[in-house]
């Protein structure tokens, strides 16, 4: 279970990530990583949410994916940038995905969201 201080749950913050982020998809999820400054109201910890749509299965598939995909966004909470919002959605596919490859989609999603040090720019 996440903690309460990083569950997403106003509609307006799934809104704002959904259209503001940065978006990364895979054939199991999208993944929308939006960086929150400073003057926001967010907590100073990254939230996370997540949409599961009928598209995905039953009130039990849809339960058993949105579980899934909670613990796995719990165990990479430590990698996300310190305030930010994440939204995780799953698509159809990710129904009859085992955990693992769920784990993997969420991981390579969230590599591609990650800003690269390049270092300093060579001229």
């Amino acid at each position: 279970m996440l903690a309460a201080e990083h569950r997403l749950t106003s509609g307006e913050g799934f809104r704002r990530a959904v259209r503001r982020g940065r978006r990364s998809g895979s054939r199991l999820l999208v993944v929308h990583l939006l960086e929150v400054d400073e003057q926001d109201t967010v907590s100073s910890g990254p939230r996370v949410g997540f949409v599961v749509s009928r598209a995905v299965g039953d009130a039990v598939v849809r339960n058993r994916v949105k579980r899934r995909l909670r613990h796995l966004a719990r165990e990479r909470l430590a990698s996300l940038p310190g305030r930010c919002v994440l939204v995780v959605r799953a698509q159809p596919a990710a129904a009859d995905a085992a955990y693992a490859e769920l784990g993997a989609a969420l991981d390579r999603c969230l590599d591609r969201l990650s800003p690269v040090d390049r270092g300093p720019e060579e001229h």
